[in-house]
């Protein structure tokens, strides 16, 4: 198993962790022809509750 062999600076671990950084989430329209409101990928829609065509869950 790899060890570093000295200690690594703060300034240096804290600009390395500054690269990891968060994306907004890629929204797409529902595929309800009656809702067509944005919702994330691969997602119940929040509005109508329908997935893939079909009826998941009750709308909110």
């Amino acid at each position: 198993m790899a060890v570093p062999k000295r200690k690594m600076s703060r300034s240096n671990t804290r600009a390395r962790r500054s690269q990891w950084k968060t994306s907004a989430v890629h929204l797409v329209e529902c595929s309800n022809r009656a809702c067509r409101k944005p919702k994330p990928q691969h997602v119940v829609c929040p509005s109508c509750g329908q997935y893939g065509g079909r009826q998941v869950t009750e709308p909110a």
